[in-house]
């Protein structure tokens, strides 16, 4: 809890003034036997309202006490206050209870403007927490855009076209190598999607020997970056249809699309 928010609100004077609903005072006489700091508050208060209360009272009259004195003295017979004086007391009274109303309604008030501020803060905090997530994540992607094309227009980059094979013969992708960085990334350009249990493979032939490249699925969007080659032999890229996760060994069978590193 936090203990100056809880005190600002205003809720501890309308405890004392007795107007809080059961539900409430409940909460909050709770909240006095686990927090020291809020009874400490809440003496400061009802000293403050007593005060406030002896201050706004109307002082009867010096000569009203000694005959409501007088009147007390036992005579053998009741002696009835005079109306003056009764009028007066009634003043006193009429002014501590339109005080103590007073006192509730401001309260009131003020707990209701603090609840509304707090929930339009939070609100603004929420529209600023998206506003800011919608920047990060365009800005995401307009640096992955732009990263891209770097890739593509980079004349260090070797751009290797992979048709489709008699397995899927509509597929079609094509990898950009950089045989100085050993850098790979794949495009798609048309490929069908799989089941969550599998994932096609990108492979690279080293030296007659087909080199895992790393495993994708058809519908991630931009440059896939795949794994590097650390030769420079490559002669061919081939992609198969592996178990969600890839294979050391191609399955052959399963073979989707094939390009050579050289061209003619």
């Amino acid at each position: 809890m936090n203990i100056q928010e809880y005190i600002s609100s205003g809720i501890l004077e309308t405890y004392a003034l007795g107007e809080l609903p059961d539900f409430e005072r409940a909460e909050v006489e709770k909240n006095l036997i686990q927090y020291p700091e809020l009874r400490a508050e809440l003496s400061k208060i009802e000293a403050a309202q007593e005060v406030l209360l002896q201050k706004m009272a109307i002082a009867p009259p010096s000569s009203l006490k000694a005959k409501v004195m007088q009147t007390a003295q036992p005579q053998g017979r009741v002696v009835a206050m005079n109306n003056s004086a009764l009028i007066q007391w009634k003043y006193v009274a009429a002014a501590s209870i339109i005080l103590a109303v007073g006192f509730g309604y401001l309260a009131f008030d003020y707990r209701g403007k603090w609840k509304n501020s707090e929930v339009a803060l939070n609100e603004l905090i929420a529209q600023n927490r998206q506003v800011a997530e919608d920047y990060n994540r365009v800005n995401f992607r307009l640096d992955k855009m732009e990263n891209d094309l770097k890739v593509i227009n980079n004349p260090s980059f070797a751009k290797v076209v992979m048709k489709g094979t008699p397995n899927a013969p509509q597929s079609l992708a094509s990898v950009y190598w950089n045989k100085e960085t050993k850098e790979i990334y794949l495009s798609i350009q048309n490929m069908r999607d799989l089941s969550q249990e599998k994932q096609y493979q990108l492979w690279a032939e080293i030296d007659g020997k087909m080199v895992d490249a790393g495993v994708f699925d058809a519908n991630t969007g931009g440059l896939i970056k795949m794994k590097q080659m650390f030769k420079e032999t490559v002669t061919v890229f081939a992609v198969t249809i592996e178990p969600r996760g890839g294979k050391p060994e191609p399955t052959v069978e399963t073979l989707q699309m094939a390009g050579t590193t050289t061209k003619g």
